[in-house]
């Protein structure tokens, strides 16, 4: 397997063609404060699987695909239930 950053995350958006908004939650302590803190920042990824909002997916880091897209859905992990 290569050596490519692979995070998962949730679908907030698929409004855009063949790209999709994923939220990454990160929870860690504070190295100084000892307190836990939650952080998240939000990725735009381009998507062939055709995921939906709500869906878990795994995404790995590419190319530039354009101006904001460097990572590309590899897997979905896990579906929304409707």
């Amino acid at each position: 397997m290569n050596n490519r950053r692979r995070l998962v995350g949730v679908v907030t958006s698929n409004k855009m063609t063949k790209t999709v908004v994923v939220d990454i939650h990160r929870t860690y302590r504070h190295p100084v404060y000892k307190k836990v803190v939650h952080a998240s920042h939000k990725v735009k990824a381009h998507d062939e699987l055709g995921c939906s909002e709500g869906d878990q997916v795994r995404i790995v880091e590419s190319r530039p695909l354009s101006r904001e897209k460097r990572w590309v859905v590899e897997a979905i992990l896990q579906r929304e239930e409707q």
